[in-house]
């Protein structure tokens, strides 16, 4: 391979010993860091760093802000085509002497964004895609740690200003997604930009993810501050090593202490054997769960107990079901399921199994905006007047055994 003098470029050496480089940059400097290192590697000529929108619906490059640029699609084009399926895309340019390649960063499973690198033409083969891909995943790694220090890549992602309400929520979440070898989550928020009550939160251990989606009552920063509070408990009662009654049972009396019922939390508590498929669940109010298996979708039917804070010293049961290896599961929040046209028809489960059928196929992330899509189509505007929360889950499992075994329906 050779550079733009002509002078033989070495690409032998691995990428990720260009991950010390990385560390070593400064947190606003990564991007500047990055195109240096695959300049001196791989002859690039320039690289570009773009960031998903917290809508999900444009790429945006970290740069000089505010963007003034052209809006860079996250669903078509090379670089949507890359972010939404998750693969290296080559575009081939009005220059023949290079090519764009579009590589997808994803860290654990949350999808950050592409990186987009001019190569010189003859540069582009199928073991250098392969080594810049390995670049990117670091350099997304860097990005996340990065975002600790500096707000340079959480402003890039933001077409206008988050609402107050929605700066806390989304500074709440753990991700839009998480990915290992048992599952692979994805997960998506509407209004992007004015979100105030819905959550999602997950938490992984060697044996066990824990995954909770709760929706707190009102709109603005009174939803917000309820959520947070409801989030904040629930993960301290986690961290003490709780079953999931008792997390439950904790958060209600923390709401309760607070607000003494007057307002509280609908929540929906899962907690998975990543060995058995075994599930323990706890239905605390409004969100809804179906499990997809095949071709068929079913709602899994749990006994709906009282939400977070609404009484006092509730005590909460656990009920359990299985979920086999290839199995999704997708729990909704009330804004969805709940959510009427200016007609006022709802959004209802006739339609929600048409788009669960019809995205079967796609990626859990790319099921969970479409089902928020579909939900902006049936309401005719973007402007929700609830909160909508879709968290979409495939489950691979461990257990041969468990793999071929029929899943029991919900009991206490």
């Amino acid at each position: 391979m050779r550079g733009e003098d002509g002078d033989a470029v070495d690409t032998s050496e691995p990428v990720p010993s260009a991950e010390g480089a990385l560390r070593a940059a400064p947190p606003h400097a990564l991007v500047a860091t990055a195109g240096r290192l695959l300049a001196e590697r791989f002859g690039a000529r320039d690289v570009t760093l773009l960031l998903a929108d917290y809508g999900l619906t444009v790429l945006q490059p970290v740069t000089r802000l505010p963007y003034t640029g052209d809006p860079i699609s996250a669903q078509d084009g090379p670089a949507g085509t890359a972010f939404t399926t998750q693969n290296p895309v080559v575009e081939v340019t009005a220059d023949p002497a290079t090519q764009l390649v579009h590589l997808p960063i994803t860290v654990r499973g949350d999808r950050l964004g592409v990186l987009t690198i001019r190569m010189p033409d003859t540069a582009v083969d199928p073991g250098t895609v392969l080594r810049l891909g390995d670049f990117a995943t670091a350099l997304g790694h860097e990005v996340v740690t990065a975002g600790r220090e500096t707000d340079l890549y959480l402003q890039a992602r933001r077409t206008r200003r988050l609402t107050l309400a929605a700066e806390m929520q989304w500074q709440l979440l753990p991700g839009r997604g998480c990915a290992r070898d048992e599952y692979v989550i994805g997960a998506h928020l509407e209004p992007a930009y004015a979100i105030g009550g819905d959550n999602f939160d997950w938490s992984t251990s060697a044996d066990h993810l824990t995954l909770t989606v709760t929706d707190g009552m009102g709109r603005g920063i009174e939803a917000s501050l309820l959520t947070s509070l409801a989030v904040g408990a629930l993960r301290n009662a986690r961290r003490a090593g709780l079953d999931l009654a008792d997390q439950a049972c904790l958060a209600d009396q923390a709401l309760y202490s607070q607000y003494g019922g007057k307002v509280y939390a609908s929540t929906l508590l899962l907690r998975f054997d990543l060995a058995t498929g075994m599930v323990r669940a706890v239905d605390a109010g409004s969100p809804r769960l179906y499990r997809q298996s095949g071709t068929t979708v079913e709602r899994v039917e749990l006994d709906a107990q009282m939400p977070l804070g609404m009484f006092e010293d509730t005590l909460y049961e656990e009920q359990t079901f299985r979920v086999r290896s290839g199995d999704r599961l997708v729990v909704l929040s009330s804004g969805v399921h709940s959510t009427r046209s200016a007609a006022g028809e709802e959004f209802g489960e006739a339609v929600l199994r048409q788009i669960l059928s019809a995205t079967r196929r796609s990626t859990p992330h790319e099921a969970a905006r479409s089902v928020v899509a579909a939900l902006i189509e049936h309401v005719g505007t973007e402007d929700l007047v609830s909160d909508a929360a879709v968290v979409c889950l495939d489950w691979t499992g461990r257990d041969a055994e468990t793999k071929s075994r029929p899943g029991p329906r919900p009991n206490g």
